[in-house]
């Protein structure tokens, strides 16, 4: 806020000064500005701090003191230009970038609209369907782009040009040389009344479709909107108070959450503090090049890791080796790489089918089937091959590393890069650690998660680890459900509606059945007391149903792999509850959506709140951070702790308690949710993310 005075303060005086003559505002090392704290939104929702009066930075500062001033600003921007920093440029009457400035309102992610003019300014200076399609996917562009765009008015070739290049400019406004533009008096770029209308209506539209949940996006649109329509100055005032109001909003806290708790995860006790440096990898080997190996090899040459891919036999190599390519060929097809950079990334992957040339790598991920026995014989003979330093990683999803580093005598040395399928893709990566575990290998698999661009998450070891292991009662409660009456389809509809990716019956689809029996059966081996067991897939299963790959599952599948209910699923419902023994109960068969939701849910919190207390998890952020990137919880409900904070640990002990007297141990609440729910604590409250520096 201080800044935010002084901007006000010195632009004030300089107008006074009779000795100055035009204004250059730019940012210093390399950067213009990364915009507002994020972290006062946090001290402004909880009143630590006073938010500043509504219109104070947009009327008061940057109209009435920089657009409306009698002497010429010009904007001088390298590196980010991004949220309020870009709405200080856009209220210059000019603005100057090197080619690699990065300008754009990335606001939205946060929950809040452009509140410092944003919204008025870009559609006037780069026209309203680019402005709407800048401010709602919350993409930034270039100097180039933006010069193209009418965003910026000069792009100069070197960061040594800007200031000189932005004073001649601004110098030449004042010389009436070059023109005197008040951004929010431009009106070229904005489109008739009439044909700006259907521009919004359309962006409302596929608005809802994309994010029905949310209502930040449309008020962006109606603030732009009022704008158009009343003029800037009544745009400001409507931007001035939705910013206020939306800055209180649920959807705010829990995106703000999401943000610091990312930039948290790499904070790691007993790990991250003992000094240690990255060790420097060269060569990655990868074991498997199925689905989960090939796309984990797609990420590591694409950040430049040279990578051996072993197979057993030359078809499944090349087989794999066809993956990566066709991986990379789908971005050339999208336009994210060219034919150049397509052939210098593939040459960094090599083949082989022994272990011939293992003897300088520095990393090997394991990555075939989940088969306890080979990936004991697997690590056995990687320590004969590899060199002392090599890591040994394992790419499982459920098993217990102790149980696969059993015949390994460097257990040091072993440690888990758990990706989330397309590995290539999912932003997760989740470092799974035991007892053993040296602090040197999780440092340096910490620093190859950043490399690949992934946000890391370490755990320790455990059947399933944080995510798997939390969400094993999502699918399994969504089944009690159907054996006891609920549709199917209104679950997923339910689900789906709360703001996940895809319900757990089609989730199941997707991944196959085979899978979900594998997993499943690792819940029942090591928590049998909480595993609701259900006959019904396994009956599908029998009846080669196995999911979208057998185009028959809960759904049924046409050529294009559209999802539609099939009716025949309920003969397959009645067989399993006859062979259980279950009966409909009539109570669940008129469930509201939000009653569904709070079932399938509630026991993952409960299984969260053991992996909290049991130490698995080093704080709930990690644990929100895991849900919203490993199986896709929406993040404007800030992960699932937050989620369950936001309803309270004695309304949530209150569901359970009252649905494991109905339908037994499965919803029976954990002791750390019992103890949180009896102090009315937050169940998140045993450990706080440090907090991290941003701007926007």
């Amino acid at each position: 806020m201080s800044m935010l005075y002084s901007l006000k303060d010195n632009c004030e005086q300089a107008l006074r000064r009779d000795d100055i003559k035009a204004i250059v505002i730019t940012g210093e090392r390399g950067k213009f500005s990364g915009g507002f704290d994020i972290s006062a939104f946090g001290k402004i929702q909880d009143k630590s701090i006073e938010a500043p009066r509504p219109g104070f930075v947009s009327l008061e500062i940057l109209s009435d003191v920089v657009a409306a001033a009698k002497k010429p600003f010009v904007a001088a921007v390298d590196g980010l230009a991004l949220g309020g920093g870009l709405e200080v440029a856009m209220a210059c009457h000019a603005r100057v970038s090197t080619p690699y400035a990065q300008l754009g309102l990335p606001e939205l992610q946060l929950g809040i609209i452009p509140g410092f003019g944003g919204t008025q300014a870009l559609p006037r200076l780069v026209g309203i369907t680019k402005a709407l399609e800048m401010m709602l996917t919350s993409k930034p562009v270039k100097g180039e782009e933006a010069l193209s765009l009418g965003l910026v008015d000069a792009v100069v070739a070197s960061p040594s040009e800007l200031i000189s290049t932005a004073r001649r400019w601004a110098l030449d406004i004042l010389d009436s040389k070059r023109p005197w533009i008040i951004s929010y008096h431009k009106t070229e770029k904005l489109e008739p009344l009439g044909e700006a209308r259907e521009i919004l209506k359309f962006a409302r539209v596929q608005t809802r479709k994309r994010a029905p949940n949310l209502k930040h996006p449309l008020v962006c649109i109606d603030v732009v909107e009022e704008g158009i329509v009343s003029g800037s100055r009544a745009g400001l005032w409507k931007e001035a108070e939705a910013f206020q109001a939306l800055l209180q909003s649920d959807t705010c806290k829990s995106l703000v959450h999401i943000f610091f708790a990312q930039r948290s995860t790499t904070k790691v006790p007993g790990v991250t503090d003992l000094g240690l440096k990255p060790r420097s990898i060269k060569k990655v080997a990868i074991l498997g090049g199925g689905l989960m190996g090939s796309g984990i090899a797609t990420a590591l040459i694409l950040s430049g890791y040279p990578v051996i891919l072993k197979e057993v036999s030359d078809k499944f190599l090349q087989s794999g080796i066809g993956r990566v390519k066709a991986n990379l060929q789908s971005r050339v097809k999208k336009g994210q790489m060219n034919q150049e950079k397509f052939e210098k990334t593939i040459s960094l992957l090599k083949g082989a089918l022994d272990y011939g040339s293992f003897g300088d790598v520095d990393i090997v991920i394991e990555a075939v089937i989940e088969d306890i026995n080979l990936k004991q014989n697997i690590f056995s003979d990687l320590e004969k091959f590899c060199p002392p330093h090599c890591i040994l990683a394992t790419n499982t999803s459920t098993i217990d590393l102790n149980l696969i580093g059993e015949k390994t005598k460097s257990q040091d040395r072993i440690i888990g890069a758990h990706f989330f399928s397309p590995a290539h893709v999912m932003p997760l990566l989740e470092i799974v650690r035991t007892q053993k575990t040296s602090p040197q290998a999780i440092i340096d698999l910490l620093d190859i998660g950043k490399k690949i661009k992934k946000t890391p998450v370490v755990v320790g070891n455990c059947t399933g680890f944080a995510v798997n292991r939390i969400f094993f009662p999502y699918t399994q409660a969504a089944l009690l459900l159907v054996d006891r009456g609920t549709d199917v389809y209104h679950i997923d509809r339910a689900v789906t509606n709360f703001g996940m990716p895809m319900g757990p019956f089609r989730l199941c689809d997707l991944v196959g059945f085979g899978v979900a029996i594998a997993t499943g059966g690792q819940y029942i081996l090591n928590f049998p007391e909480r595993t609701y067991k259900s006959m019904l897939i396994p009956l599908l299963q029998e009846d080669k149903r196995s999911g979208e790959a057998t185009k028959r599952g809960f759904y049924i599948y046409d050529e294009k792999r559209k999802a539609s209910p099939d009716p025949e699923i309920k003969k397959y419902i009645q067989k399993a509850r006859e062979i259980s023994g279950v009966a409909v109960d009539p109570k669940l068969t008129k469930l509201s959506d939000k009653e569904i939701v709070e079932i399938v849910f509630f026991p993952v919190v409960n299984e969260a709140c053991r992996v909290l207390s049991e130490g698995i998890a080093i704080k709930a952020a990690d644990l929100d951070i895991a849900s919203v990137m490993g199986m896709g919880f929406p993040p404007y409900r800030g992960g699932v702790m937050f989620w369950a904070d936001s309803l309270g640990s004695k309304y949530i002990y209150s569901k359970l308690d009252e649905l494991s007297k109905s339908y037994g141990d499965f919803f029976k609440p954990c002791s750390y949710l019992a103890q949180q729910a009896a102090k009315g604590a937050p169940l998140s409250s045993s450990v706080a993310p440090a907090p991290a520096k941003a701007r926007l």
